[in-house]
Formats: C-alpha cells, sequence, structure tokens
C-alpha cells in the first residue's frame, strides 16, 4: 500500500515552474490592494461616522490622516524586516494583522478606538507590497531570467483599479450594512489571504538576524514629526520641523555606526540613481495628488458642480490611467514613460491657467482625461526603475521606502491645497495651485532629461547570489 502525500510533501515534490511562478500572482495582488481599498473607501464613510460619534470633519479628519503616517513608516520599515526574514512570514502576519483590525473597527466603541483601528490596517497592510517585490526578485533569481514587467504592472493596475472602485463599493456596503461594513469587509480578505499565502508563497530562510530597532525608532519619528506638521503646517507647531531634524541627525549617526543598519546609508548615499527616483516620486505624486484634491475642490465651490458630479468629473482621469497602465506596463521604456509623463503633466498645468469658472464642461473633463495619462506612465516607470536600481538584498525596504515618498508627495499637496485655498476653492487659488503643480513638473523634467542612464535599465539575464 503505498502511503499518501501529505499536502506539504505534495507541494515539496511539484516540480518548480521554469519562468516566474504565476501561482504567487493572486496573493501578491490581493494583498498589495489591501492598502489602497482601505485608502478610497474611507472617503464615503467619514459622514456617518462622524454623525454617529457626534465628530466634527476636523477629528474624523484623522481616520484618513491615521493610515497615512501609519503606512508611511511601516512600508520600509516592514520591508526591512521582509528582506531579512522572508516574504512568507511577514506577508502572513500583515494580513492577519489587517483581519485584527478590521474586527476592532467593526466593533469600535468610539472615536478613538476607530482611529487605533486605522493605525493597525496601516500597518498591517504595509506589508504586503515589499513582499510582492521580494518575491519577484526572488524568482528571476532562481529562473536567471529577469522580465518583471508583467507583473509588476499587475501590481499597478490592480491597486488603481481598487483606488478607482473604492468609494463605490464603500457606498455599497454602507447602503447593505452601516459604515461598520467598510471595517467588517476586511476580515474575509484578511482570510482569503491567509489562505493564499499558506498555499502559495514559498519558505525562505532568514538572511539576517539583527533587527536595528533603534535606526527604525529614529526613522519613524522623523516621519510622523515631519508629517503632522506637513498636514497642519502653522507658526505654533514649529517645534515638529525641529524635532524631525534632530532625529534625522540622530538617525544619520546611528546607521552610520552600527553594522548591519536599518537604512545603510552609506551604500544609500552612493547611489544617485535611486536617490532620484525617490525624488521623482514625490515630485509626480505632489502633482498627482494636488490636482486631484485641489481641482475636485475647486470644481464644487468655483465651478459650481454638485458632490456627485465633480467626483464623475474625475472618471476620465482614472480611466486614462488604468488604460495607459494596462497597454504600457509590459515594456519597461522607463526614461520614455517619465519624458513624457512630466511634459503631459506640464501641459496639463498650463491648461489649468486658462480655466474659468465658466469654462465649458468638455475642457474639464479633457483635463483631467490629459493628466491621468501620466498618472498611468509615472507610477509604473519608477516601480520599474527602482527595481534596477536598488540593491537586491535590501528590493523590499527600498520599494516601502518608495511608497513613503508617495504619501509625503500626498500630505505636500494637501498642504499647498490648504494654503491655496484659505477660505474657499476659488479660481484664483486654482491658478496659484496650477503654479505650484508647474514647478514640479518642470523639476521632474530637468531631472529625467539629462538622465541617460535611464535608457540603460533594461531587462537582462539575472544571477543568482553565490554562483556569480
Amino acid at each position: 500500500m503505498i502511503p499518501r502525500l501529505t499536502a506539504r510533501a505534495a507541494r515539496a515534490t511539484r516540480p518548480a515552474p521554469t519562468g516566474f511562478d504565476r501561482r504567487l500572482v493572486p496573493p501578491m495582488v490581493l494583498g498589495s490592494v489591501l492598502n489602497p481599498i482601505n485608502s478610497s473607501m474611507i472617503a464615503v464613510a467619514l459622514v456617518p461616522i462622524g454623525v454617529a460619534f457626534g465628530a466634527p470633519p476636523a477629528e474624523t479628519a484623522w481616520l484618513v490622516s491615521a493610515l497615512y503616517l501609519a503606512t508611511a513608516v511601516g512600508q520600509p520599515v516592514i520591508g526591512r524586516l521582509v528582506d531579512m526574514y522572508g516574504p512568507r512570514r511577514l506577508y502572513l502576519a500583515g494580513t492577519a494583522l489587517v483581519g485584527i483590525a478590521g474586527v476592532l473597527g467593526a466593533l469600535a466603541p468610539s472615536l478613538g478606538a476607530l482611529i487605533a483601528a486605522r493605525v493597525l490596517l496601516g500597518l498591517g497592510t504595509s506589508a504586503a507590497y515589499p513582499a510582492a517585490m521580494r518575491l519577484t526578485r526572488s524568482e528571476a533569481e532562481r529562473t536567471g531570467q529577469d522580465s518583471p514587467a508583467g507583473v509588476l504592472a499587475a501590481l499597478a493596475v490592480a491597486n488603481q483599479t481598487v483606488a478607482v472602485v473604492g468609494p463605490a463599493l464603500g457606498g455599497l456596503l454602507i447602503g447593505l450594512g452601516g459604515w461598520r461594513a467598510v471595517f467588517t469587509v476586511n476580515v474575509p480578505l484578511s482570510a482569503a489571504c491567509l489562505v493564499l499565502g499558506a498555499l502559495r508563497l514559498p519558505r525562505s530562510e532568514t538572511r539576517r538576524r539583527s533587527v536595528d530597532v533603534p535606526g527604525m525608532a529614529l526613522f519613524a519619528l522623523v516621519l510622523v514629526a515631519l508629517m503632522l506638521f506637513l498636514m497642519h503646517p502653522s507658526a505654533d507647531r514649529w517645534y515638529l520641523p525641529l524635532l524631525s531634524a534632530a532625529a534625522a541627525a540622530g538617525f544619520t549617526v546611528r546607521e552610520l555606526r552600527v553594522p548591519d543598519p536599518f537604512v545603510d546609508l552609506r551604500v544609500l548615499g552612493g547611489n544617485g540613481p535611486l536617490l532620484t527616483t525617490y525624488l521623482r516620486q514625490l515630485l509626480a505624486y505632489t502633482t498627482s495628488y494636488a490636482f486631484m484634491y485641489g481641482y475636485t475642490q475647486w470644481l464644487e465651490q468655483g465651478r459650481g458642480l454638485g458632490a456627485s458630479t465633480a467626483g464623475l468629473a474625475l472618471l476620465p482621469l482614472s480611466a486614462t490611467a488604468l488604460i495607459v497602465s494596462t497597454l504600457t506596463g509590459r515594456r519597461e521604456a522607463v526614461r520614455a514613460k517619465l519624458l513624457v509623463g512630466s511634459v503631459l503633466q506640464i501641459v496639463g498645468c498650463a491648461l489649468l491657467l486658462v480655466v474659468r469658472a465658466d469654462s465649458a464642461l468638455w475642457l474639464l473633463l479633457a483635463i483631467g482625461a490629459l493628466l491621468g495619462i501620466p498618472q498611468g506612465l509615472i507610477g509604473l516607470a519608477t516601480q520599474n526603475a527602482l527595481y534596477r536600481q536598488a540593491d537586491p538584498e535590501r528590493i523590499a525596504s527600498s520599494a516601502g521606502l518608495l511608497r513613503t515618498f508617495m504619501y509625503l508627495g500626498a500630505l505636500g499637496s494637501s498642504a499647498a491645497t490648504a494654503a491655496f485655498y484659505p477660505h474657499r476653492a476659488d479660481t484664483a487659488g486654482l491658478h496659484g495651485l496650477a503654479l505650484f503643480m508647474l514647478a514640479g513638473c518642470v523639476l521632474l523634467l530637468a531631472t529625467t532629461l539629462p538622465d541617460r542612464s535611464l535608457g540603460r535599465l533594461t531587462p537582462s539575464s539575472v544571477t543568482t547570489p553565490g554562483k556569480a
């Protein structure tokens, strides 16, 4: 009688695919969309949550800010742990935390408890994207074939799609089960990730065991103090940028002295192309979020559209971003995408300068459609550039840091919007915001045009570590 193989033994005896293991794609994609879906669904839940707890908009806004703060800190920190302990462990731990946060949010007795649940959501959703980047690199090393463009494009398209449908999904859930359903939905999503992750993600050896906890804590302090200031910049909060600067100085000293730092500043400082990619990410997303926040407010107050109509007016932005990402995702062409994207951003921002309160609706829709093109191009380009430029041993933490610069751009754009709209979103304020965005677009083009190294970021054969 032949003994039956256990599920683990069966997986162990299954021959490894010669190319990228497509079984990894579903858990990678599903895990990576947990963050954008929770970022976007909350938009339609803020008002009913405020009514339920008797909280004004200034307090419910922390439900958005808490997730941004936790994710901006969590992505590179958890990414470093992914590099050290492997993607499977952190993926499972992170997605399990998402389920716990969903339960806590569904049962939260107060707004404070709900904000705490959002912090847990931010930390839990920070694991999947760095894990996906680590898995992509590991598969390239295993197969010796470096062709991740299609996989990275799938991640980008899935994230953009979910960000678009998130508010509609949130509205549907609230209609079916009240605002708590926006949190409860994380439980089945978490369960699906856990099952897929346990069945399909490979076990990996621990690469390093020393964890630079003081370095991570100082890094977190730098970001939290800076982001708290960017959320509400004012003279009476002068101590926050000083605290951030002091923590940054301590972080630098710490990371230069320890043998296995959280962020290897010596290597990072010598990697000019990667630092420039982070700068491009910051510039591009500052413009993108400034348009999304500022233009939407102007459509409502300056143009006089209703909230639902203003939301529909942004559909061309999302549609063109998705179409461009889908059509161009399999071709890396990093330099070409950055050049075309930055030029189109410049054109779009220039068109905002001619917009008036009586401008034709077709022009307003066309501007949104135009600016959706660079949103699709630049996000793919920076993601592929990072994959090529980062130290393979730190790919997950480097990818997490790329997301951090995206969130810094979001907060910077929010501060700019508040500065140009001190009382209401009028046309003069929109034009001032457009000039601010235009400056960022020109800087983006200036950092891309002379950089010939971007043209050499093409797929090549990968050498497995230890077999050079």
